[in-house]
C-alpha cells in the first residue's frame, strides 16, 4: 500500500525485478523495513524452535552450517504450489540464511525423482544458455579458451552448459542426481559425458585434477555445503577455480518481498550472501574469491525494453548496493590460481 500511495502506477510496466531499484528511495525504504525485520524477530534456542515446529518425513532441525550457532531467528514461511512449504531461519551470529528444518542428505536425491529434467529444457533451455554466456563474459579470460583443460560441472542436470563447455574446447564431465535429467544429458553430448550419483563413485571424477568447477544454480540445494566444499577443494588442480551462481541472500527484492522472493523455490535448501559465502570458503580452503555483479540478463544482453535512464540507475544502484539477485562469484583454489586470475577479476584473499 505504501509503494502504491507513493510511486502510483508509473512504474507498473517494468518487471518486479527491477522496480525496487529504479524506483527513488525504495532502496532506502526496503533497507530501512529489513534493519526493522530483524529487531522483531525473535531469537530462540535450538531446542526450543524444534519443539515448535513440525518435522517432515525426509528432514531434519539444524544449527547453523556456517559457524555452528545453535540459535534460530524464524523469518521467512515460503509457500508454493502443490502445497509445498518451508521455514527459512536467520543465523543471529553470522547472518547465515537456511531452511530449518532442513532435507537429510540421504534423501536430497528424492527431491529430483521423476521428470525433472522437464524443467530444464524448452524455454528454460534458452533462457539458462544466455546466463550461462553472460556469466562467463563477467570473468573473462577465465572461460575464454578450454583447450587443454578440465571442467567438472557438478548439478550438470540435462547437460545444457556441458554441450556449451564442448564447443569452447573443455574436456568436461558433469554429475547429477536426477536419473532422467542424466540420460536426456547423455543422447545430446558429443566429447562429454555426464554420471549419476556422488563423484566419489565416478572414478575419472573422483581422481580430481580440474581446472574448473562449475556450479550453476547448485549451491542454495547443498544440505552439506562444507564438505561440499572440501571435497570441491580437493578435485582442483593447482591454479584452479570454481564457479558459483546462486541467488543472492543480501537481494533488496529479499527485503522487499519477504517469503514471496523469487529465491525461495521448492527444492532451495541454504541461501548465501556475499557475507557468508567467504566463511564457506574460508573454511574449506580456498585462498580468495571475486564477485561480478548481476543486472539482469536482459539488461546484460542488451534486449531490455527498460529506458535508458532507468537501466543505468538500475545499474548504478545494483553496483552500489547488493550485486543483483543472483550472485556470480569466482573462487580461487590457491594462490597459483590467484597470480593467474585474480588481477584481471579484482579478488580478494581470504
Amino acid at each position: 500500500m505504501l509503494v502504491r500511495i507513493l510511486y502510483g502506477s508509473r512504474y507498473d510496466r517494468l518487471p518486479h525485478g527491477q522496480r525496487a531499484y529504479v524506483r527513488p528511495g525504495e532502496r532506502v525504504i526496503r533497507e530501512a523495513q529489513w534493519r526493522l525485520r530483524l529487531r522483531r524477530a525473535p531469537v530462540t534456542s535450538l531446542p526450543d524452535y524444534s519443539g515448535s515446529v513440525p518435522l517432515g518425513e525426509i528432514e531434519e532441525f539444524l544449527a547453523c552450517t556456517l559457524c555452528g550457532e545453535e540459535r534460530q531467528q524464524p523469518l521467512f514461511e515460503p509457500t508454493g504450489g502443490k502445497g509445498w512449504r518451508y521455514r527459512v531461519v536467520r543465523c543471529p551470529a553470522c547472518g547465515f540464511l537456511y531452511r530449518n528444518p532442513n532435507v537429510r542428505p540421504e534423501h536430497l536425491g528424492d527431491l529430483y525423482a521423476g521428470s525433472y529434467s522437464s524443467f530444464l529444457t524448452g524455454k528454460y533451455a534458452a533462457q539458462r544458455r544466455r546466463r550461462y554466456e553472460l556469466t562467463m563474459k563477467a570473468f573473462s579470460p577465465v572461460f575464454e579458451d578450454g583447450k587443454g583443460r578440465r571442467l567438472l560441472d557438478f548439478g550438470c542436470g540435462a547437460g545444457l552448459f556441458l554441450g556449451l563447455a564442448e564447443e569452447l574446447g573443455f574436456d568436461a564431465v558433469g554429475v547429477d542426481l536426477s536419473p532422467d535429467s542424466v540420460e536426456r544429458a547423455n543422447a545430446t553430448l558429443r566429447t562429454a559425458r555426464a554420471h549419476l550419483g556422488d563423484p566419489e563413485d565416478v572414478p575419472e571424477i573422483a581422481a580430481g585434477g580440474f581446472d574448473v568447477i562449475t556450479l550453476w544454480s547448485v549451491l542454495a540445494h547443498l544440505p552439506r555445503p562444507l564438505d561440499d566444499f572440501a571435497r570441491f577443494r580437493r578435485l582442483l588442480a593447482p591454479g584452479g577455480v570454481l564457479l558459483v551462481l546462486t541467488v543472492n541472500a543480501n537481494s533488496l527484492l529479499l527485503k522487499a518481498y519477504g517469503s514471496r522472493w523469487s529465491g525461495f523455490t521448492k527444492n532451495h535448501l541454504m541461501f548465501y550472501s556475499s557475507a557468508t559465502l567467504p566463511v564457506l570458503l574460508r573454511r574449506t580452503g580456498f585462498s580468495g574469491v571475486a564477485f561480478a555483479p548481476h543486472f539482469g540478463d536482459a539488461v546484460e544482453a542488451g534486449t531490455t525494453a527498460l529506458p535508458a535512464k532507468l537501466r543505468r540507475r538500475l545499474v548504478t544502484r545494483i553496483r552500489a548496493s547488493d550485486g543483483g539477485n543472483m550472485m556470480r562469484a569466482l573462487a580461487f583454489a590457491d594462490q597459483e590460481a590467484l597470480e593467474r586470475w585474480g588481477a584481471e577479476q579484482k579478488a580478494r584473499e581470504l
